[in-house]
């Protein structure tokens, strides 16, 4: 253990009891990412219950100058909770109460360790949803949700989980705390305070408390999975469904042939809707209001592209167990490290220039790596392309190698390296490919200003002093 901690473990015991702070073999028996058999590496995890002890360990820490690492689900793909032996993990597992649901305003406030899963569950009880969704939703936990400003299935029409929070409490890194749980939709009360803290990946300040945005539950939903022989069909359909459908298109995932070929081939047991014989497959789903001529609309919609050549081929899911049988097509994930150690990454650009984007990176892999393996799929309709990409090797020079095969090509078209999992110590350097440096001069800026010791979440984001 780092012997400079010390001092504050009795401190630290004190306030939260002798099961609110793990060290030693409890803390290396807990791994840093829900996919990795990596230990969490800290000088101790603490546990706070409520948003007043989250306050009291900021303040202890920001007068010692111990720096503090934020937990979550541990489900994020960019190394953003990673620490070492010098720091202070702070976990808010154990803040995962729901404090309030109004059904009448339709909001929920809620603890910032609350899973999603959980969120949505108890808002189905009453007959709302909310939107928010993504495959990690067993694990991840709101407070990580909005510190990362998580995206999803269903951005194409409810946004990123920014638009969807109302108001939140923080506490910044001197153990101030800023609670601004704001309920209404509409406030132009000076600053919208909240914007600071979603998005920043726990640099700023501790989320502890958040009010989200609810919505009446659809009554039903059209599925249907989609394939095209070229991109330009891609876009075509997609602007064809999402005005035929009337605004209720709320996912359009986007498979490429390479990614459908992996997840439905052995040792996966998905069964293909459509033949592989396709360049693109879609995904694509209306909520509805459960009324027969939903499905008979959505059917129509269907041939229409069919007839318009829109389309190459259509399946429609008649059953739930039909549906739920093409989402997992979508999130068999799991299949991108079954040729080993697998390159994860999460970009964003205009969906005009896509096509000659993806076309570029597997040129460029297929020059430095002619053995690898690149699967490629996305949320499409807002701009959201992931690859996995395995090059039989996982040394960081090989890692940097695909770096620059994913992130140069975004450059000249004025892409993102991350759509929706924040830059983390992951892709630190390739922050100016989309961002100016005026504009992280200002990131700076509000860094020192909100957290002048640089104690919560160092080197995350852009690199520490």
């Amino acid at each position: 253990m780092n012997q400079a901690i010390n001092p504050l473990l009795d401190r630290f015991t004190q306030l939260l009891g002798p099961t609110g702070v793990l060290t030693g073999n409890d803390v290396s028996a807990r791994m840093i990412h829900v996919w990795r058999q990596e230990p969490i590496r800290a000088a101790c995890i603490l546990r706070p219950s409520t948003t007043e002890e989250v306050a009291a360990i900021l303040r202890l820490c920001h007068e010692a100058g111990q720096t503090v690492v934020p937990h979550g689900g541990l489900t994020g793909l960019v190394q953003g909770c990673n620490g070492s032996e010098a720091d202070v993990v702070l976990s808010l597992e154990r803040m995962n109460r729901i404090e309030d649901l109004d059904a009448i305003g339709r909001t929920m406030t809620v603890q910032a360790g609350v899973p999603l899963e959980k969120l949505q569950q108890e808002a189905e009880k009453v007959g709302l949803m909310f939107p928010m969704d993504l495959g990690a939703r067993g694990s991840c936990q709101i407070g990580g949700n909005v510190s990362t400003n998580a995206g999803g299935n269903r951005v194409i029409r409810f946004g990123m989980t920014r638009d969807n929070v109302l108001g939140l409490e923080a506490v910044l890194a001197d153990g101030t705390v800023v609670t601004s749980l704001n309920t209404m939709i509409k406030n132009n009360a000076g600053y919208d305070l909240k914007h600071l803290f979603i998005g920043s990946e726990g640099t700023l300040g501790i989320v502890t408390r958040v009010v989200i945005r609810l919505r009446e539950m659809a009554q039903g939903q059209q599925t249907a999975f989609v394939a095209c022989d070229d991109f330009t069909q891609v876009a075509g359909f997609l602007r064809h469904i999402d005005r035929s459908m009337g605004g209720a298109l709320c996912s359009f995932e986007v498979m490429w042939r390479d990614y459908y070929e992996l997840v439905t081939s052995a040792p996966a047991t998905n069964a293909r809707p459509v033949p592989l014989e396709h360049e693109h497959y879609i995904l694509c789903e209306a909520l509805g209001t459960g009324h027969p001529q939903d499905a008979e609309r959505f059917e129509s919609v269907m041939m229409e592209a069919l007839e318009q050549g829109l389309v190459a081929d259509a399946a429609v899911a008649k059953s739930e167990n039909e549906r739920r049988a093409m989402w997992r097509i979508r999130d068999s994930v799991d299949q991108f490290f079954r040729y080993g150690p697998a390159f994860l990454y999460d970009v964003s650009l205009a969906i005009r220039d896509m096509d000659a984007y993806v076309k570029e990176v597997k040129r460029r892999l297929l020059e430095a790596y002619p053995a690898h393996h690149c699967f490629t799929l996305g949320h499409i309709g807002d701009g959201n392309i992931h690859f996995a990409i395995a090059v039989g090797s996982a040394a960081p020079e090989d890692h940097r190698r695909v770096n620059a095969c994913v992130y140069e090509p975004l450059q000249p078209v004025g892409g993102s390296v991350s759509a929706e999992h924040g830059i983390g110590t992951e892709k630190i350097a390739y922050l100016p490919l989309s961002r100016s440096k005026t504009e992280i001069e200002l990131m700076k800026r509000l860094k020192a200003a909100l957290d002048p010791k640089h104690i919560l979440n160092p080197g995350k984001v852009f690199p520490g002093p």
